[in-house]
Parts: C-alpha cells; structure tokens; sequence
C-alpha cells in the first residue's frame, strides 16, 4: 500500500454512491418525494380508484357470505355480516389512500 494518508480512493466513494443510490438505500431528492404521492393523478382516476377500492371490498366479503351461508345452510345472516366488515374494510382502504404519508 503506498497510500498514507488513509483517504479512501475518490472512485470507491463514486461506486459506492452510485450503488446505494441503485439499491435505494439513498433518500430521494426532496423535490422526488412529492410527486410520487398516491393521490398523484387526475381527479377522473382518483374518483375511479376509490370506487373500486369499495366495490371490490363489498364483492368480495358478500362471495365469501353468500359461499359460508351455502356451506352451512344458514340464512342470509353471514351475507349480512361480511357485508358488513366488506364495508369497513373498503373505507379503511380510502381512508389509507387519502391519509397523510408519514416520512419518518
């Protein structure tokens, strides 16, 4: 080793910038950060995503009522229950979408 001054090489600091910034271990910059919010879009594909987000949770908890009340033969009562939670869970989902992001 003929280096004494123990300053690492210029070029191993570029590699190693250029590798944690394509690992993503380097924050973005500040400017990057705000455009990449989930509600980053027309007001068109905002109002159609949080339709589905609710008809797609609704769907879903009323096939999985509709196929326990089937297998157990019980009246209409799970529907009703799962059409509940299906509910809950697809206002939770817009309510994560439009919660503000935490940058800890």
């Amino acid at each position: 080793m003929t280096e004494t001054s123990g300053d690492p090489d210029p070029s191993f600091e570029d590699r190693l910038r250029a590798a944690r910034r394509k690992q993503g271990l380097d924050a973005p910059p500040s400017h990057l950060l705000q455009d990449q919010g989930a509600l980053s879009g027309s007001p068109l594909a905002i109002g159609l995503r949080v339709g589905v987000e609710l008809v797609s949770a609704l769907v879903v908890a009323v096939a999985i009522g509709y196929g326990l009340d089937r297998l157990f033969g019980t009246t209409p009562i799970l529907i009703g229950v799962f059409v509940l939670i299906g509910g809950a869970a697809g206002v939770l989902n817009v309510w994560r979408l439009f919660a503000p992001k935490r940058t800890d």
